[in-house]
């Protein structure tokens, strides 16, 4: 669903520009509390994951599944981020890929980019993430809830962002089409496209549940719930409310409605590095950007479909950044494809690798400098003056 330069006027864009940049600033804001904390917490666990997930998202984009006769499809990435690392680092995520694909690769209009960010980035992000978590709050304690939760999130985020296209388009649109044809052309094939998205998700998101519960941003509070402490029963020998000298402490129980291995993933997760899942993770996508790639359907996207059925598409222009050695996902003077668009696969692999985690790594630094001043500015203080 990349918007191609062209299809929104200038106006429109710009607003969308803005829209996207005030995104971009309130996530760098709340990035800093999802990636913070200091060693063995979360945040230290998170960073790493992220810049990777950015990477994942833009190889597994490459990987066009066929919907419909003569229409393909791929991930968008909003729910997946969103779900895996929080919602304000799921937007920089998508982001930083958004970014490179348009510099790079020629993939979605500079012009755009605003556009893009809003639609793909914080729409996806936004609604998934609310389902995701709505769900949660009323389904049971289950891995496989989560599993589900993330496969519907991931499936309503698709059609949600082509309303917000067709609502952007309503406003900027550079093509006299009747605006009921747009909505109804995207809203269905993206619905399918939606499915795709969904099965990608959960699969994902099953997939690091089954390992590494603790590393799941959105569902931590229901797959490694806090501990509650709770007093050892009175024996005869102990006085009503003390505990006999020299006990040992018992240990604190989970609730009782938390799974039965929450306690010892929290315990382990703590523990245990996440290098192992993140190499893992680096193999399979590199697997998919420089070998599966090959395979991906080459017919037109969901938008690319509607646009040329619809006439949305006459007043696209050329991209600046067609030139490119690396546009239209090749390298270019290779004459192979298979060697030219994987090499491709795997540079665009690592760019988004390097400037996510950049990003990643700054936004955690940032945040634990401050920590220590903040405390000291605590303790300075002093606890209140209290009445004689």
């Amino acid at each position: 669903m990349h918007v191609p330069d062209g299809f929104i006027d200038a106006p429109v864009s710009a607003g969308t520009g803005v829209v996207a940049a005030a995104a971009l600033a309130v996530s760098l804001r709340g990035a800093r509390r999802e990636l913070g904390g200091g060693p063995g917490g979360a945040g230290e666990r998170t960073a790493p994951l992220a810049g990777l997930v950015a990477a994942f998202i833009f190889a597994v984009q490459m990987l066009n599944f066929p919907v419909a006769a003569g229409t393909s499809g791929h991930l968008l990435g909003g729910a997946l981020a969103a779900i895996l690392v929080g919602p304000y680092t799921g937007v920089l995520c998508v982001s930083v890929v958004l970014l490179l694909q348009g510099v790079l690769f020629a993939d979605g209009g500079l012009t755009a980019l605003g556009t893009n960010i809003t639609d793909m980035g914080v729409v996806t992000v936004l609604v998934a993430y609310a389902v995701f978590r709505g769900l949660l709050r009323v389904l049971p304690r289950r891995r496989s809830v989560v599993t589900g939760a993330s496969f519907v999130a991931a499936l309503v985020s698709v059609p949600a962002a082509a309303v917000a296209f067709t609502a952007v388009y309503a406003l900027g649109g550079t093509t006299d089409v009747s605006l009921g044809k747009v909505f109804g052309a995207m809203v269905g094939v993206h619905v399918l496209i939606g499915i795709g998205e969904a099965a990608i998700t959960a699969a994902t998101v099953g997939a690091v549940v089954a390992v590494r519960p603790d590393l799941v941003h959105g569902a931590r509070d229901r797959l490694a719930a806090p501990l509650e402490l709770r007093p050892s029963p009175l024996s005869d020998a102990e006085a009503p409310g003390a505990e006999a000298p020299g006990a040992e402490p018992r240990p604190a129980a989970a609730p009782a409605d938390a799974p039965a291995d929450a306690a010892p993933a929290a315990a382990a997760g703590r523990r245990r590095s996440v290098r192992p899942l993140w190499i893992a993770g680096l193999v399979v996508t590199l697997a998919c950007a420089g070998g599966l790639s090959f395979y991906a359907s080459s017919d037109p996207d969901g938008l690319e479909k509607v646009a040329a059925d619809n006439g949305i598409d006459k007043q696209a222009e050329d991209h600046a950044a067609e030139d490119s050695p690396l546009a239209d996902y090749g390298v270019q003077d290779i004459a192979d494809s298979r060697l030219s668009g994987g090499l491709a696969g795997v540079i665009g692999v690592g760019a988004t690798l390097v400037v996510g985690s950049g990003v990643f790594v700054a936004v955690r630094r940032r945040s634990n400098s401050g920590a220590p001043v903040e405390a000291g500015a605590s303790a300075a203080s002093g606890p209140p003056a209290t009445e004689r």
